[in-house]
C-alpha cells in the first residue's frame, strides 16, 4: 500500500466522521446548556412551590444525572454506535451492583421514604434510631444525621429510622417539657405546688397557654412527687427544662421545702 491510498484512506475517514464529530461537539455543548437551564429552573420551582430543602438537591441531582446520560447515549448513536447495547450492560452492572449492596439499597429506599413522607425536617428535635435524641441535621440518601446537644454529631442509617419508632419531639411548634419533682412528706403540697407555677411564671419561654398545671403524680418511698408540665415553643425546649430544673431548687431551698434523697437508716445491736 503506497503513501497515496494511505493519504486517500484518511480523508475518506475524516469526510466521513468529521461532520459527526462537529455535529456531536455541538450536541455536547447546546446539551449541557439545556441540561444545566433545565435543573436550574427545576430547582427554582421547587423553592418557590415550598418543597423541602432536604428533598430539593436530591430531586434536581437525580434529573441531572438522567439526562446528561441519555444526552451522551444520543450522542453515541450518531457515530453509529448501538445503543442498545450500552442500555444492556448499564442494566447488568446495575443488577450486580444492587446484589452487592442490598443494605445500602434498603437505607436508599428509606431515605426517599422520608423524603416524601417528611416524619421530620431539618432542625427538629426528635428520638429515631432505637433511641438515638438529637436535632435533625440534615436528610441523606443513606443516613439521617443528628446534631446532639452535647454537640456529638450521630449519624443514623435510615434504614434503620424507618424500622423504628419515630417520636419528632419539636415538629408541632409547640411543646410540653415533663417535670417531676419530689418534695418531703413533712412538706406542704399546696405551698411546692405554688412556688413550682411561680417559676413558671417568672420563665421566659414558658407559654401562658396551655395554662401550667402542677398535680400529685405519685407517693415515692420517700417523697411526694410533684409533676408538671409546662410549654414553650420548639425551639426554648432546654432553656425551659433547665431554668425549671435550676430556679425551682433554689425556690424551695429559700421557702423551705425539702427534696428527700435516699437514706438508710443502719441499727446496730451489741451482743450483753
Amino acid at each position: 500500500m503506497n503513501f497515496e491510498s494511505i493519504l486517500e484512506s484518511v480523508q475518506g475517514f475524516i469526510a466521513q466522521y468529521a461532520l459527526s464529530a462537529i455535529g456531536a461537539v455541538f450536541t455536547l455543548i447546546i446539551g449541557f446548556w439545556i441540561i444545566g437551564r433545565i435543573t436550574s429552573i427545576m430547582s427554582k420551582t421547587l423553592t418557590n412551590r415550598g418543597v423541602d430543602e432536604t428533598i430539593r438537591p436530591f430531586l434536581v441531582s437525580l434529573v441531572n444525572v438522567g439526562l446528561k446520560v441519555l444526552l451522551l447515549l444520543s450522542v453515541a448513536s450518531m457515530f453509529g454506535i448501538e445503543t442498545t447495547s450500552f442500555v444492556a450492560i448499564f442494566g447488568a452492572l446495575a443488577f450486580a451492583v444492587g446484589m452487592a449492596l442490598q443494605g445500602s439499597l434498603g437505607h436508599f429506599a428509606s431515605g426517599v421514604l422520608l423524603l416524601v413522607f417528611k416524619p421530620y425536617r431539618v432542625g427538629d428535635l426528635v428520638t429515631i434510631g432505637g433511641g438515638q435524641t438529637g436535632t435533625v441535621e440534615g436528610i441523606q440518601i443513606f443516613n439521617t444525621v443528628l446534631a446532639t446537644l452535647d454537640n456529638k454529631r450521630i449519624i443514623v442509617p435510615n434504614g434503620v429510622v424507618t424500622s423504628n419508632i419515630i417520636t419528632n419531639i419539636s415538629g408541632q411548634g409547640v411543646i410540653g417539657v415533663e417535670l417531676t419533682f419530689g418534695i418531703g412528706y413533712n412538706d406542704s403540697i399546696d405551698k411546692a405546688r405554688e412556688i413550682i407555677l411561680r417559676v413558671g411564671k417568672e420563665c421566659p419561654h414558658i407559654l401562658e397557654d396551655p395554662a401550667q398545671g402542677v398535680v400529685v403524680a405519685s407517693l415515692g418511698d420517700s417523697s411526694v412527687n410533684l409533676a408538671t408540665r409546662p410549654f414553650c415553643n420548639s425551639e426554648n425546649y432546654w432553656d425551659t427544662f433547665f431554668y425549671m430544673q435550676e430556679h425551682v431548687k433554689k425556690a424551695f431551698d429559700a421557702e423551705g421545702i425539702s427534696i428527700p434523697f435516699p437514706q438508710m437508716d443502719v441499727h446496730v445491736d451489741q451482743a450483753s
